[in-house]
């Protein structure tokens, strides 16, 4: 986490949490961070070091598949205010020789929006890519029907190579 969604959402709710296990990436968002700005972040392991609810959001950008699927979902359900609602940007296994094929694919496109993006010029590795990284174990068709049994209602799709986008709402009661 390098603070960059936590600074996005900033001036859109009252208090925005970052949380992260990593006290080195945590200290480079803090200082990545305006001092006025309506940010808090906190030290903790997922899913259990959360910051106490509700919470009227709660977002998630490729952190899903390092924590426990189940658990970290009914932890975020327990989380949310009435009517609150989790986004999450996940990662997940390829399941085929198509998903394979798409993935690699990534990579050159990948490599091109980065050069697009800096104009050529080589760019420093941005913080948000210096945390460990860990394969994604699910598959889709696993997270979709897992993340419904815990979620019902819960929308999920596909998106491009191997991520998926997930929106639940939670009951207003």
């Amino acid at each position: 986490m390098s603070g960059e969604l936590v600074r996005l959402l900033a001036g859109r709710g009252e208090v925005v949490h970052g949380v992260d296990s990593d006290a080195e990436i945590l200290e480079r968002a803090r200082e990545a961070t305006e001092s006025s700005a309506a940010v808090r972040y906190t030290l903790a392991e997922a899913p259990h070091g959360l910051p106490a609810g509700p919470h009227d959001v709660i977002t998630c950008v490729a952190v899903l598949h390092h924590l426990p699927f189940a658990e970290t979902l009914a932890r975020f359900r327990r989380g949310l205010a009435p009517g609150g609602t989790l986004v999450v940007v996940g990662c997940a296994r390829a399941a085929s020789r198509g998903d394979h094929a798409l993935g690699l694919l990534a990579v050159p496109l990948n490599m091109a929006a980065g050069w697009l993006k800096n104009r050529g010029r080589t760019a420093a590795r941005p913080v948000s890519m210096t945390a460990p990284v860990r394969e994604p174990e699910m598959t889709f068709a696993e997270i979709v029907s897992e993340a419904r049994r815990l979620l019902p209602g819960a929308r999920l799709r596909r998106r491009l190579f191997w991520r998926y986008t997930l929106v639940w709402r939670a009951p207003s009661r």
